[in-house]
């Protein structure tokens, strides 16, 4: 660990850890109540993340009621019945509301149709995040890049209180005390490459967790996403447009971007498989190269039209990045079970809107922004009712920071061990209880190397907390995906393919040295369209 005796100090009513969508939100909306705002992002504020990599589409509807009620049936059944339309209708109006700032406000050049109407349904994600940070420095925000969170500081009575982090371009530790602290750090896609997924490695959960923070919908995170192969260009919307095939040119059977995943996995287990847009019309490949020019810069530098060509593609896993699980939300504010933190994006949960099936851009850059909105709002007024906190705050990060034996084991190590139990489709894709079990012993068994001999200082430390993070959820995401005994939203159990309609229920999941799940409560009555109990 780095050494106590170089530690700055900064203090601040309200710390944001993470840059993206939904941290550079939370600075703004903490800022503009009149707090002092620090946002720490272990990236570059602005460039760095998924969203600053490429386009994404946003949930972006009309008030129209029609359009609305649209909207919402279109995902539930998908997410297994788990969304609350409370919350669906909350996020419509948000996105809505910013949207439109970020079109006033940051000047967005959002596309006009034919009638000169703005279309707000998709983003350029560089130009976007370039614009946030411009307008978080424009609030007086104090932007600490490339200065990863280690751990979190809590008070006496256990509010948590800031955090340590590492200043990674002079090796310096950096305490930051704060009135509340909102984590927006992303979620975690395990290093498996996905674009601009590198810096997503579970940071927040765990810092969450250690201070006694709930989780939920873990089982809902094993998501993958499809790209070319030997690329990390996991942009999936297109693929609705494509047809599958084996390496003989026949069609692939029962493969779909959407829906057909399973038959994709299943045949990369043995053989190469293919995609084609060639259910494109020209207008359509038109409108594709205008809306993401960046996905086809990829095809281009290759030589491949995705449109006319056959490609090779393999699937990316995107864990809690496109999945829906993450720290548990306990309030309209985005308050989490501790007092003085607060979640949003990915580092919180999806089901309140999305159940246990999300996809692309779309419901999540709509949740970024709104629930990164409302997390920055209420940390903000906790810490204006709050007095300050006392300089006698505790650390409370456990794993890869304070070994409880001899450093002995290295952070590559830990990362290489989950990725071998996380990754293969046939273990968290394909899910079956004869697998994960054995996969969760092993991830069990690295935890406990983890917290006996991992350690490290100056640069190393925040790898060796992005290593414990990783066997973290991996440990999470098992533990929670053996509980639910049957196959809902995206959790797919091969060996109980039926939905139980017993187990309608958010599960909880939570613990460091020993994991536990459990319902969140009672069986949940789902109403379909027309208000109709299912």
């Amino acid at each position: 660990m780095t050494s106590p005796d170089s530690e700055q100090t900064l203090t601040a009513d309200v710390l944001v850890v993470g840059g993206g969508p939904a941290g550079t939100w939370a600075a703004i909306k903490a800022a503009e109540t009149g707090a002092t705002v620090v946002l720490a992002d272990k990236g570059y504020t602005g460039a760095s993340g998924a969203t600053a990599s490429v386009g994404t589409g946003i949930w972006y509807v009309d008030d129209v009621p029609e359009l609305r009620e649209a909207a919402m049936a279109a995902r539930e059944g998908l997410g297994g019945h788990l969304a609350d339309r409370d919350w669906m209708t909350r996020v419509l109006d948000e996105t809505h509301a910013r949207m439109d700032e970020l079109a006033r406000v940051q000047r967005y050049p959002f596309p006009v149709d034919d009638r000169g109407r703005q279309l707000r349904g998709d983003l350029q994600g560089p130009e976007y995040m370039r614009r946030q940070r411009t307008r978080v420095q424009r609030l007086g925000v104090r932007i600490l890049d490339h200065t990863p969170a280690l751990e979190l500081l809590a008070d006496a009575d256990g509010v948590v209180s800031g955090a340590r982090a590492l200043d990674r371009r002079t090796g310096e530790s950096v305490r930051i005390e704060a009135g509340a602290v909102v984590l927006a750090a992303g979620g975690c896609a395990f290093r498996s490459k996905t674009l601009g997924c590198d810096v997503n490695t579970g940071d927040g959960a765990l810092l969450a967790v250690e201070a006694g923070a709930r989780l939920s919908g873990m089982e809902f995170s094993n998501a993958y996403a499809i790209a070319p192969k030997g690329t990390s260009l996991t942009k999936t919307a297109y693929y609705s447009w494509a047809n599958f095939y084996h390496a003989d040119g026949s069609v692939l059977e029962g493969a779909a971007s959407q829906g057909g995943r399973s038959a994709i996995a299943r045949a990369l287990l043995h053989e190469p498989v293919y995609a084609r847009f060639d259910r494109a019309t020209p207008d359509d490949q038109r409108a594709m190269r205008k809306g993401q020019p960046n996905t086809f810069l990829v095809f281009d530098r290759l030589g491949i039209d995705p449109f006319t060509d056959l490609f090779e593609i393999t699937l990316l896993a995107e864990g809690t990045v496109r999945g829906t699980g993450g720290v548990r939300i306990a309030d309209h504010d985005c308050s989490t079970d501790v007092p003085g933190l607060y979640a949003a994006g990915d580092t919180a949960t999806r089901e309140l809107i999305c159940g246990g099936f999300t996809g692309g851009g779309s419901h999540n850059a709509a949740w970024a922004a709104s629930s990164g909105s409302w997390a920055g709002r209420g940390a903000a007024d906790f810490a204006t009712r709050r007095a300050r906190p006392g300089r006698r705050l505790r650390p409370v990060g456990t794993a890869g920071l304070r070994p409880t034996g001899v450093v002995s084991v290295d952070h590559r190590e830990v990362v290489a061990d989950v990725q071998r139990q996380v990754l293969p489709y046939d273990l968290n894709y394909l899910r079956h209880a004869d697998r994960l079990g054995p996969a969760l012993r092993s991830l069990h068994e690295t935890w406990s190397a983890v917290r006996e001999g991992l350690g490290a200082s100056g640069e190393e430390v925040f790898r060796a907390r992005e290593a414990a993070a990783m066997v973290a959820h991996g440990r999470w995401m098992y533990h929670a995906a053996l509980q639910r005994t049957e196959s809902r939203g995206m959790h797919k159990r091969i060996d109980r393919p039926e939905r139980d309609p017993a187990q309608h229920y958010r599960l909880l999941t939570g613990g460091l040295d020993e994991v536990w799940s459990r319902p969140e409560s009672a069986p949940r009555t789902a109403v379909v369209a027309g208000g109709r109990a299912a």
